[in-house]
């Protein structure tokens, strides 16, 4: 009777999956991440294709490749998604800024406050002109699909001292990327900036060529920079760390509207797990860094307001020297403004 019953539901499974495989897509999309699957990307991804598939009813296949099959570097994979190779691309905002300068209005500090505020910013009308800037700028070939989290917060992390103040990172030598933008901040709080590829991170941090850098918990511990003397971490949360991800507009455009109905709310799937993983994934980090010996400091928000004042003459030299820089610049602070009063007037109905 058992070994009946196991062979009627294997039959029966067999079955449910039967059109899924008879079938071939109708639309392939090629998805790539360079990052590996412990990170909130690759949870995005597999959420995104778990999604799209069910919800076209096979119509639609996602490829993942992580790492660097398909391309290595944010200009080589963002041109793959312009000429058509690579169908859907997440970059951070570094990694899209030779193509679209202006995308890194977000690594500016100290503009988004928290969370919510951050995911109501970039949920909105915000991303939405993002979009038309890139798709101009593109010439119609690349479309920013949504803006995640890959990460949590950027918060300045070191080998000498607390950081409790602007004036305790005077002299400290502070790995950055090789953008402008990231240099400018370093530079606002007295610090040096040294640009290092994350590879060398390590071993820079280790033998001392640079004294610390800006990172989320969950890069920290991922890399085991404490094993190379990284030991101060001030909770500042001076940049959220966003994604962006990418699509090719041709291909995107190639479908019939109810399956880029299906791909877009793919996407807002995909959104919401990004937006969530390194919140789960950071409580774990936390206390690894603390078991290891790791200082962990929170400004008060009158020292959190003194790094904010003193970054400010990094917004005036993004307004200047970034092209179309003002004009983004505005649209980011107008949303924030936007999100805040609507929060503190949800708090103030949610608290009475």
């Amino acid at each position: 009777m058992l070994r009946t019953t196991i062979k009627s539901l294997m039959m029966a499974t067999i079955l449910a999956g039967a059109p899924m495989a008879a079938f071939a897509a109708d639309f392939t999309i090629r998805a790539t991440a360079n990052s590996n699957e412990n990170d909130e990307d690759y949870d995005g991804l597999v959420v995104f294709k778990n999604y799209v598939e069910a919800a076209s009813n096979g119509a639609i296949a996602v490829e993942m490749f992580i790492g660097t099959q398909l391309c290595s570097t944010g200009a080589e994979c963002l041109q793959g998604v312009a000429d058509g190779s690579i169908d859907v691309y997440i970059s951070t905002s570094g990694g899209a800024a030779g193509i679209f300068p202006y995308i890194q209005v977000l690594d500016l500090p100290y503009l988004m406050s928290s969370d919510r505020i951050a995911e109501t910013v970039l949920s909105g009308d915000f991303t939405r002109e993002l979009r038309k800037m890139a798709l101009a700028d593109s010439g119609d070939k690349i479309r920013l699909m949504t803006i995640g989290n890959t990460g949590g917060w950027r918060n300045f992390v070191n080998t000498k001292r607390r950081i409790v103040s602007p004036a305790d990172l005077e002299g400290l030598k502070i790995r950055t990327v090789v953008a402008d933008l990231p240099q400018e901040l370093v530079k606002s709080m007295g610090a040096s900036p040294t640009p290092i590829p994350w590879p060398e991170l390590f071993t820079s941090l280790q033998t001392g060529v640079v004294e610390g850098s800006q990172n989320g918990i969950t890069d920290i511990m991922g890399m085991k920079f404490p094993d190379a003397g990284l030991k101060y971490m001030t909770l500042d949360g001076h940049s959220y760390m966003g994604a962006l991800w990418w699509m090719s507009n041709d291909r995107f455009l190639a479908m019939p509207e109810d399956l880029r109905k299906i791909v877009n709310d793919g996407f807002y799937a995909l959104q919401q797990a990004t937006f969530a993983s390194p919140k789960r994934k950071s409580i774990q980090a936390y206390a690894d860094f603390a078991a290891v010996g790791g200082d962990l400091y929170v400004p008060s928000p009158a020292e959190k307001a003194a790094f904010k004042e003193a970054a400010a003459p990094v917004f005036d030299w993004f307004k200047a020297n970034i092209d179309k820089g003002d004009v983004v610049f505005t649209a980011l602070t107008d949303a924030v403004a936007k999100a805040e009063a609507a929060e503190a007037a949800n708090s103030a109905s949610d608290l009475n």
